[in-house]
């Protein structure tokens, strides 16, 4: 891997991250008699009201911002957006504005001034409700916004959806050299895991695990759990932000197997069923471990289905917590049927 790829980046998030045996979870769900050892990767303390999976990627793409000379970034992403959060925050720690544009089926209604969307305000953010129909077209339209923002004097950096592209995953490739490191100190049990679960919402996180788990041995398959889309779309997606990183760092030639997993993506985009909805319930209550209904909950949803079919047993299994607390509190009102 080469050196200049993997360090030009700024140290953004709080790492590392916890490895953490989530006692009690297991046995709750009645898996404990399956011998699966279980494990979180903590990466929902990145940081504080930023914090979450995206800031890894933040460190590179910001890097490269301020390295053009940005003052201004541009994303996109639903409207309680984790990565348009993340954004925000980080950009305005390093003196940035943010403009972003934001999805939703009521764009002429004033937003929720909840969750992500809060965040987005407090600190200063530009937030710019479009339509679904817009949205497909997110990458004309944030270039468009840019070339407004360059002709007003500003100078934009446009950073993709969930901040997946080939220089984003690079995060998550470091992600998975700081677990090895831990492994080799004796934490998470020590050894290799058998198998790496997260929430997959863009394909950057990823490209970027199954790169990584492969270049530091530290699992021989990714399970990618889609909360949006499907299956085709994912591997497309994944494929082509390997092939990005991959031009960045050509050494990395290995990839771990890779399995698209959309069968726990429930009713729709940042819409939980009830069952994942008590999952999450259930979960913060055997352990404390705070999951979303977004991303997360669907992720845990999707690796107990596994485990319950029998796929886990005996197998050492890390879970990635990609974060998403603002997600949940947002729809706490949606979660009273489950508590």
């Amino acid at each position: 891997m080469t050196a200049r790829a993997l360090t030009r980046r700024l140290a953004l998030a709080h790492t590392p991250t916890p490895l953490v045996c989530p006692h009690g979870v297991l046995e709750a769900l009645g898996l404990g008699s399956r011998g699966i050892d279980l494990w979180v990767k903590r990466d929902d303390e990145t940081g504080g009201a930023e914090a979450g999976n995206k800031i890894r990627k933040l460190e590179y793409l910001l890097a490269e911002a301020k390295r053009q000379g940005a003052d201004t970034l541009v994303t996109c992403g639903g409207i309680q957006s984790n990565h348009a959060r993340a954004t925000a925050i980080v950009g305005r720690s390093l003196g940035m504005s943010a403009h972003l544009l934001l999805r939703t089926t009521e764009p002429e209604a004033p937003l929720p001034n909840v969750g992500n969307v809060f965040l987005d305000r407090m600190v200063g953010a530009t937030v710019r409700a479009i339509t679904p129909a817009q949205y497909r077209e997110r990458s004309a339209l944030m270039t468009e916004v840019a070339m407004e923002l360059t002709r007003a004097g500003r100078a934009p950096y446009v950073i993709p959806e969930g901040g997946s592209n080939g220089l984003g995953a690079l995060g998550y490739v470091r992600a998975m050299e700081e677990v090895r490191k831990q492994l080799d100190l004796g934490l998470g049990g020590g050894a290799p895991f058998d198998l790496i679960f997260h929430a997959c919402g863009s394909g950057g996180t990823a490209a970027g695990v199954a790169l990584g788990a492969a270049e530091y041995e530290v699992a021989a398959e990714v399970r990618a759990l889609a909360v949006c889309d499907d299956r085709a779309y994912f591997e497309a997606a994944i494929a082509r932000i390997v092939e990005e990183a991959r031009a960045l760092a050509p050494e990395l030639t290995g990839l771990a197997k890779l399995v698209v997993d959309d069968a726990a993506k429930g009713p729709a985009y940042a819409v939980a069923s009830s069952e994942q909805k008590k999952l999450i319930v259930t979960i913060a209550r055997a352990s404390g471990l705070m999951l979303d209904p977004v991303y997360t909950g669907k992720a845990f949803f999707g690796l107990v289905q596994a485990a319950e079919r029998g796929e886990l047993d005996r197998k050492r299994v890390l879970f990635l917590h990609t974060g998403g607390l603002p997600g949940l509190l947002a729809q706490s009102s949606d979660m009273l049927e489950a508590l």
